[in-house]
């Protein structure tokens, strides 16, 4: 995981939604989610090249199982788009890294 990757939690969640100066992505994953370790590298990599634009947080569904309810995460991985701490976009798979961002309203 990139540095520039914040590891959320379910105390953690609430501050850093209601926070956040510009887009925020969260990653509902898991360590054994194939799917969830091929898109890691795309949404590390978004957080490398665009700090400036938006901001990627993971929460492992393992260990905050609350959070998972409470998003309804049903499949790994869930990415969702936080703007103004609301949901404002939701993808679901593994997509191409092309897919995933026009998906999340990120396009360059």
């Amino acid at each position: 995981m990139s540095n520039a990757v914040i590891t959320a939690t379910e105390q953690s969640f609430d501050a850093l939604t209601a926070n956040a100066t510009k887009p925020l992505v969260v990653d509902f994953w898991a360590p054994w989610c194939q799917p969830c370790l091929r898109v890691s590298p795309v949404l590390d990599a978004l957080a490398e090249e665009r700090p400036d634009a938006v901001q990627v947080a993971k929460v492992n569904v393992d260990e905050n199982p609350g959070l998972a309810r409470r998003f309804n995460v049903q499949g790994i991985p869930t990415i969702l788009r936080f703007d103004g701490g609301k949901e404002t976009r939701r993808v679901v798979g593994a997509l191409p890294k092309a897919t995933l961002l026009a998906q999340l309203g990120l396009n360059a």
